[in-house]
C-alpha cells in the first residue's frame, strides 16, 4: 500500500512545480501600502491592475471612518454564534433587505464568504434526483459546489447556446426518469475572460425547457446595469434570474456575500445552507461597513462613471495598438499573448521592474499551453495617466516577446522543468 503522501513528494502539481522560482514574486506576491491605483511592490511604486476594488471604495476616508467606528463599537467578535442560534441582529436584517432592494428581488440572505456561500447554495438547491447544467468556464467555487452534487450534471460549452440546448434536452430526459428538476448555472461576468454570461438567451430557453437559473454575478454587481444591479439588469432579465448571487469582495471592497430571490426560495435556503447554519455570523463591523458601501453604490453613480471612463480608455487603447483582449464585455480586461510559462515570468518581471506595472499573470493549466494571459482590473481609482503609461509598457513587452528576448532570458528556467 502507498503512503498517502507519496504523490505530494513526487508531483507538486502543474502550478506547484514552479514554486521554487515563482513563489513570492509571481505567485503569493506582497503588495504594500493603501489599496489604490498605485501601491508598492518590493520597494518600488507600481501601477496596480490586480485589485478588484472596482469602485475605489477600499481606501476612501468616509469608508475607512465607518469601518474604524464599527470596529470600536463592536470589536471583531460580535455577534458570537451562528445566525440561527445567537448571531442574528437587526443590522444583518437591514443589510439583507437593502441588498434585495438594490438587485430588485423580494428577499436576500447574507453569506459569510462568497466561495463557501455559493457552494452551499448549490448543495441546498439540488437533491440526488436533480440535474445540474452549467457553463464549462464557471469559477472554481461553482465547480466545487457541483462536485458536492450526488446526482447527474452536464457542462455546456462556454456561452454556446447550441451546446446548452443540447444539454438541456439530455437533462430533461433524465429528469423525467428520476422525477427531479433542472438547475442551470451561469456567471453574470466570467472573471477570467470578462465576457458576460448569455443570460438573455438562457432565460429565453425557459419557454422550451423547465429549469431554474442560478447566476453568480460577483463581477457584475456594482459595475453593470443602469443602477449597478448587475448583468441581469444590463441585459434586461433580472426578473428571470431565480437565485442571484453576489459577493462583497469586489465592488464593495469588503468580505461577505448574499443570495437573493423570491421570499419563499430565500426562506428555504436560509434554513438549509449548511455553510451558514453551522458557521459564525458575519461580524458586525463588516455588516456596518457593507451598509455604508451599499449606500455609496446607490447614491454615487459618478463612481461607476469614472470606472467605465478608465475601462474604455484601457480597452480602447489596447485594441488600437493591436492587442488581443478577447470578447470582454465588462471591466475585466484580459490581454492574450503567445509564449511559455518561463517566458511569461520573464515578461512579467520586466513589466514590474522596468515599467512599474503590476498585473496578474495566468498560465497553463488555467488557460491552454502556449498562451499567456495578463489580466487587468481597471478601477475608479485609476487615472488616464495610469492607462497611458501602461499602454506604452505593453507595447515594449510585446516587442521583446516577439523578438525572442524573453525566450533567451528564460532559457535557464525552462531547462529546469523540461
Amino acid at each position: 500500500m502507498k503512503d498517502l503522501f507519496d504523490k505530494i513528494y513526487k508531483d507538486k502539481g502543474p502550478l506547484g512545480k514552479w514554486a521554487s522560482v515563482a513563489e513570492g514574486y509571481f505567485v503569493f506576491p506582497k503588495l504594500e501600502g493603501p489599496i489604490s491605483n498605485r501601491m508598492r511592490f518590493q520597494g518600488k511604486e507600481v501601477i496596480t491592475w490586480s485589485v478588484n476594488d472596482y469602485l475605489g471604495l477600499a481606501n476612501m476616508p468616509e469608508v475607512r471612518a465607518v469601518d474604524a467606528q464599527a470596529a470600536a463599537d463592536y470589536g471583531a467578535a460580535y455577534p458570537m454564534g451562528a445566525r440561527m442560534m445567537s448571531g442574528h441582529t437587526a443590522l444583518h436584517e437591514q443589510l439583507q433587505n437593502e441588498c434585495a432592494e438594490f438587485v430588485q428581488k423580494e428577499a436576500a440572505y447574507l453569506l459569510n464568504f462568497g466561495y463557501q456561500g455559493i457552494m452551499s447554495t448549490i448543495d441546498a438547491l439540488v437533491g440526488k434526483d436533480d440535474i445540474i447544467v452549467y457553463d464549462v468556464d464557471t469559477h472554481a467555487c461553482i465547480i466545487d459546489g457541483v462536485r458536492l452534487h450526488m446526482g447527474k450534471r452536464f457542462t455546456y460549452k462556454h456561452n454556446d447556446m447550441e451546446s446548452i440546448e443540447k444539454n438541456l434536452e439530455r437533462a430533461t430526459k433524465m429528469a423525467e426518469q428520476t422525477g427531479g428538476g433542472i438547475l442551470v448555472i451561469s456567471e453574470g461576468v466570467f472573471g477570467m475572460r470578462g465576457e458576460q454570461g448569455r443570460l438573455k438567451e438562457i432565460v429565453a430557453l425557459k419557454k422550451k425547457f423547465n429549469f431554474r437559473l442560478l447566476v453568480d454575478d460577483a463581477h457584475g454587481f456594482g459595475t453593470l446595469g443602469k443602477t449597478g444591479a448587475g448583468a441581469g439588469e444590463e441585459q434586461g432579465v433580472q426578473d428571470e434570474i431565480d437565485v442571484y448571487f453576489a459577493t462583497f469582495a469586489k465592488s464593495m471592497a469588503s468580505t461577505g456575500a448574499f443570495i437573493a430571490g423570491d421570499q419563499e426560495i430565500i426562506d428555504y435556503l436560509k434554513y438549509n445552507l449548511r455553510s451558514q447554519m453551522f458557521a459564525k455570523s458575519l461580524q458586525m463591523q463588516l455588516v456596518v461597513g457593507a451598509l455604508k458601501r451599499l449606500d455609496m453604490l446607490r447614491t454615487m453613480p459618478e463612481l461607476r462613471e469614472k470606472l467605465w471612463e478608465n475601462v474604455n480608455a484601457l480597452q480602447g487603447g489596447l485594441k488600437e495598438r493591436g492587442f488581443d483582449i478577447g470578447t470582454t464585455q465588462s471591466c475585466v480586461t484580459p490581454v492574450y499573448l503567445k509564449g511559455s510559462v518561463p517566458e511569461a515570468m520573464a515578461l512579467v518581471k520586466d513589466l514590474r521592474e522596468n515599467h512599474g506595472v503590476f498585473c496578474s499573470i495566468v498560465v497553463y493549466p488555467v488557460i491552454p499551453k502556449g498562451l499567456i494571459l495578463l489580466r487587468m482590473i481597471p478601477t475608479a481609482s485609476h487615472t488616464l495617466t495610469d492607462v497611458s503609461e501602461t499602454l506604452d509598457a505593453f507595447e515594449a513587452i510585446r516587442e521583446r516577446l516577439d523578438n525572442g528576448t524573453y525566450k533567451r532570458l528564460s532559457a535557464a528556467v525552462s531547462a529546469q522543468f523540461e
